[in-house]
């Protein structure tokens, strides 16, 4: 017969639920524009557009990918923005170079 022992039981559930809840938040804050460094990048987007491409299969959603045949452009006159661009879908999306991932999409 087991005894329901909460140490072993509860406790490790616990833990596990709030790495997964910090987990998370890390990954949230990661993506770290400024409202200065938006103000800019809306701007420099409106002044020198590029054509939009289109992307079957692809969702314009934070967290999705880009594929590589995507050509990434990066902001010339932007300090310390390391992320790029693309407009897709006649819409503006900031990604992550290294991961291709949607960080942010403008309407």
């Amino acid at each position: 017969m087991r005894i329901f022992n909460p140490r072993t039981t509860i406790i490790p559930a616990a833990a596990a639920l709030l790495f997964a809840a910090g987990t998370a938040v890390v990954s949230a804050q990661d993506v770290i524009i400024t409202p200065e460094q938006d103000t800019v990048i809306h701007e420099y987007v409106k002044k020198k557009p590029l054509a939009s491409v289109s992307v079957p299969g692809v969702e314009l959603n934070i967290g999705s990918s880009v594929p590589e045949t995507v050509e990434l452009h990066s902001f010339e006159d932007v300090p310390d923005v390391k992320y790029r661009y693309v407009v897709i879908d006649n819409r503006t999306v900031l990604v992550d170079p290294g991961t291709r991932k949607i960080v942010k999409v403008y309407d």
